[in-house]
């Protein structure tokens, strides 16, 4: 998924001289084609994160588009301040090109991590935020991406993610798409934890249980009318999330739900990364079966919560 991201900011390139890229201290050979035939359009800047995030701003102010690429923590975390700032309170359209979101880090542990990067992205006024579920998916959202008003944060998987995205859905900006048809049961997920979603969804089947599945590429804006359209349907709602619990998808949902469906609301169970830095190193894969975001894990969610509620398969 990163590699098809960058790829298509020069493929973007080559079609508007608007679009520059600009990276921190990233790997050799970090799109060469497009440092050697546009030299004029690519920054290579070391570790300084903050500074990139002002040279974007001022970029943007003169009528550029740049498209800035660096690891999620550090393209949130150090550069809260200069994203609110330079980027939020003026709507300039800024895409910040975030490696590593969620777990993908796991070997190098918490400091890599970026558990909280929706939460503190989706809390800024003017920020959208993407989260595709894999490279195919990018490359749908990459081509409308230079027509989004205002900063983006688009948040990219570890690459080589098994393809679960169908191109007869499209990618409609700030609309979710509905993957399987809704039963009793709704899962809500974003990046790859959609096609966990969807393995979680074949096996619940086999028990006489239909779940549909929602994929949210678009976290913000917040795809409020299919929450409310589905909520109405469905007696469980399962969020999925490689984030922690707080104040990302699962607490979006929770917003529309108390604020839209308080007369029908269906139960919300949210399932994510719990409030403390990740204790364990590892793969992606083993952090995701840690916390009970594998397909297993979210089948064994919601058959245990059916079961104790004494709820009737379709």
């Amino acid at each position: 998924m990163r590699k098809t991201c960058l790829d298509m900011v020069y493929e973007l390139a080559k079609a508007d001289d608007r679009i520059v890229f600009i990276g921190s201290d990233l790997g050799a050979g970090t799109l060469s084609e497009m440092q050697k035939n546009m030299p004029e359009r690519f920054f290579m800047e070391g570790v300084s994160e903050a500074n990139i995030i002002g040279m974007a701003a001022g970029l943007a102010m003169d009528g550029f588009i740049p498209y800035v690429n660096t690891i999620s923590t550090f393209i949130t975390r150090r550069c809260y301040e200069q994203i609110a700032i330079d980027l939020c309170l003026h709507n300039l359209p800024v895409k910040l090109i975030a490696n590593g979101g969620g777990l993908v880090y796991a070997p190098l542990g918490p400091t890599h991590l970026a558990i909280e990067d929706i939460a503190i992205m989706r809390s800024l006024p003017n920020m959208n935020i993407v989260s595709p579920s894999d490279a195919e998916e990018m490359k749908r959202f990459m081509n409308q991406s230079k027509e989004i008003k205002g900063p983006v944060y688009i948040r990219l998987a570890k690459g080589g993610d098994e393809i679960v995205s169908d191109p007869k859905n499209g990618f409609k900006f700030g609309e979710s798409i509905l993957i399987k048809d809704v039963g009793e049961v709704l899962i809500v997920s974003s990046g790859i934890t959609t096609k966990e979603a969807i393995y979680a969804s074949e096996e619940l089947s086999k028990e006489g249980i239909k779940a549909g599945v929602l994929h949210m590429h678009t976290i913000k804006p917040f795809d409020y009318k299919s929450i409310i359209k589905y909520s109405q349907k469905v007696k469980l709602i399962v969020s999925v999330e490689e984030h922690i619990k707080n104040n990302g998808l699962g607490s979006a949902i929770g917003d529309v739900l108390n604020d839209n469906c308080y007369h029908k609301m269906p139960k919300l169970i949210k399932l994510g990364i719990p409030d403390q830095f990740p204790d364990k190193y590892g793969t992606q894969e083993d952090l995701l079966k840690y916390y009970s975001l594998d397909s297993k894990s979210i089948y064994e969610s919601v058959l245990g919560f059916i079961k104790s509620k004494g709820l009737k398969a379709a």
